[in-house]
């Protein structure tokens, strides 16, 4: 984050000035679809913070599958770090970052799994080798070889055949349902703009406070 000149999506935030928002999730899907505009290669790429046993913080990049009012969903193997840290500790930190358009996203809240429903619907929309893959990746643990990586795709590919590949019992999703919110935006001199949404309680409203750069 530089004191670069911003570009001209500065200038055409979608309904005016960002700042004037009464609440996140509207504003949240403006700046998430002018990223997908913006950004060449993965725009909905989002930072996960959890923590493990000890408090120890963990942060990795992951996907975003889907949002609405209720928070933002992601998926894993219920096998992984990640799933044993949420599944231990159900709080979690999220930050998005647009290069392009100089923005960032932060929020924090807790962790609920997603429905069955919810998770086969989203397995059908992945491609063929990334629902193989997800059978084949005990995800997180130790690997010999690349070469035992791809033996167990080629023995799932050949177990599937040209049938359908069923969502794998330990291949799942979590959505993060935020009682924080914060966007920030670049300007000139680091004179930045930001505001944070923040609520008592997933069931609370929200309020809003302008923060200094």
């Amino acid at each position: 984050m530089t004191d670069a000149a911003p570009i001209e999506h500065q200038s055409r935030l979608t309904g005016g000035d960002f700042t004037e928002a009464a609440e996140p999730f509207r504003l949240f899907a403006e700046w998430f679809a002018e990223g997908k505009r913006a950004e060449p290669v993965n725009p909905d790429a989002m930072a996960l913070a959890t923590v493990d046993a000890d408090g120890l913080p963990n942060v990795r990049m992951v996907l975003l599958k889907g949002f609405d009012e209720r928070g933002f969903v992601f998926y894993t193997n219920l096998g992984s770090v990640k799933a044993h840290e949420v599944d231990g500790s159900p709080k979690a930190a999220l930050t998005f970052y647009w290069k392009t358009l100089q923005r960032q996203v932060r929020a924090r809240g807790t962790v609920e799994p997603v429905t069955a429903e919810e998770a086969d619907a989203y397995f059908v929309t992945r491609s063929r080798m990334a629902q193989i893959g997800a059978w084949a990746s005990k995800q997180s643990t130790a690997l010999e070889s690349r070469m035992a990586f791809e033996k167990a795709i080629a023995r799932y590919t050949a177990k599937f055949g040209i049938g359908t590949v069923p969502r794998p019992d330990f291949w799942s999703g979590y959505r993060v349902a935020p009682v924080e919110i914060e966007f920030w935006q670049e300007r000139l001199y680091r004179l930045h703009d930001r505001i944070a949404f923040r609520r008592a309680g997933l069931a609370a409203p929200w309020t809003k406070t302008r923060l200094y750069p």
